[in-house]
């Protein structure tokens, strides 16, 4: 990283690693393993923005009280947090408390695709449990409790002698109505609402988008007077992590939605990547994932407009190959879709803060090397470093490497 010329260095710290059970006895040894990842860092000027949570609930706290279904959850995860604030705090000055929110609200208790893999109604088969109608909103509402007493108590006993900041990182797919029509804009904008509002508008205005109080009604959770004025400003900055754009439009699902409301039928929009069968964009590997440059300075300029410009980090953004065991390693490094992926990325990206005015303070590639990627596995790579898993790991730069040296270089 330092021979790239990057600065900044985004990490998880992973909460079974300080806590094995959760709460309780500290194991001194994942503290010293990442006392010298962060020391390591610094010594070659790059700055550590760690993430308290990315998706990695000790399992001691789900067989206790479900996780992040349960209030308790809150004061856990506050533990946790001061914890890593005492050990790390000294150094450690930018803070992510959460890894996108929603996506394991709704995906872990939704669509059951992500762990723990609970979901009801049509595909309540495949799942151990769960009801989609309810339990996403409720974990949601858990992880929002959860940053804002965290900020709290960051704010009143480490900030004047560690002087961090605070944010959470979501994910945001930007929206474009499919048809011209005012039906279809106003999808766009209820289905960015249920998307980033659901999870950032109470940290500004104290509530959730009057959208989703419409169609969800009593199985969306409320603050109390007490909640409200605690989350309301608790976000230092915003975290964006940013891939794709899609196209969306309004559908009428009232039959469905009477028999089965959850996330996706609550919000009566039906997005995807097509119209008349030409893509939104080119492809990367993964199905979902739509090379459309604009869509950063959209949302960008979203957030900006939204939100009364506070400071943002784009967190993540970046785009995958397949991990395909017949092309040749020379032919693998040579990652010519990815260099023009970030190049047109972050042209949009330049726009919206020199021509737009947006407040972004910096941006992350995802990822430094091929790693593991969540239900794709090892099929999918996102690296700027190749990794061969059939040969002890061993890492080769790929060209994106050089481009982004070549780049940092001349900045």
């Amino acid at each position: 990283m330092a021979d790239m010329g990057m600065d900044a260095y985004r990490f998880s710290i992973a909460w079974a690693r300080i806590l094995p059970n959760g709460t309780g006895q500290v194991n001194q040894a994942g503290i010293d393993h990442y006392n010298k990842l962060i020391d390591a860092l610094l010594d070659k000027g790059i700055q550590p923005y760690v993430t308290l949570y990315h998706w990695d609930l000790p399992q001691n706290l789900q067989d206790q009280y479900g996780g992040w279904l349960d209030r308790k959850i809150v004061d856990d995860f506050v533990v946790f947090a001061e914890t890593c604030f005492k050990a790390f705090g000294n150094r450690v000055k930018q803070w992510i408390t959460v890894n996108e929110p929603r996506n394991v609200a709704v995906h872990g208790y939704d669509t059951g695709l992500q762990a723990p893999g609970r979901c009801s109604g049509l595909r309540h088969l495949s799942c151990g449990g769960g009801h989609s109608s309810t339990e996403p909103y409720i974990v949601a509402h858990h992880f929002i409790l959860a940053h804002a007493t965290i900020a709290k108590i960051y704010r009143n006993k480490y900030k004047a002698s560690q002087n961090g900041i605070l944010g959470m990182a979501f994910d945001v797919v930007w929206f474009e109505p499919l048809a011209n029509t005012w039906m279809d804009i106003d999808a766009a904008e209820r289905t960015q609402e249920f998307q980033l509002g659901w999870l950032a508008d109470p940290f500004f205005f104290g509530d959730y988008p009057a959208s989703m109080r419409k169609k969800i009604g009593k199985r969306l959770p409320r603050f109390t007077a007490a909640e409200a004025a605690l989350v309301k400003g608790s976000m230092d900055f915003i975290g964006i992590n940013h891939y794709t754009t899609y196209y969306t439009s309004h559908i009428d699902i009232n039959i469905i939605h009477r028999l089965f409301p959850d996330t996706s039928t609550d919000v009566g929009t039906f997005s995807q990547g097509f119209t008349n069968g030409t893509a939104i964009g080119d492809r990367a590997h993964s199905l979902w994932l739509f090379i459309v440059p604009r869509g950063m300075r959209s949302v960008a300029n979203y957030v900006k407009d939204r939100y009364n410009n506070p400071p943002v980090y784009i967190t993540e953004n970046g785009m995958d190959d397949s991990n395909n065991p017949l092309v040749p390693l020379k032919q693998a490094l040579k990652d010519t879709k990815r260099i023009k992926y970030h190049n047109d990325y972050l042209t949009n990206l330049a726009a919206a803060i020199k021509e737009d005015g947006c407040d972004v303070r910096g941006y992350f590639a995802w990822s430094l090397m091929d790693n593991w990627e969540w239900a794709a596995g090892y099929t999918s790579r996102f690296g700027l470093y190749f990794v061969d898993y059939k040969d002890g790991l061993k890492r080769y730069p790929k060209d994106s490497v050089q481009w982004f040296k070549n780049l940092l270089g001349s900045s």
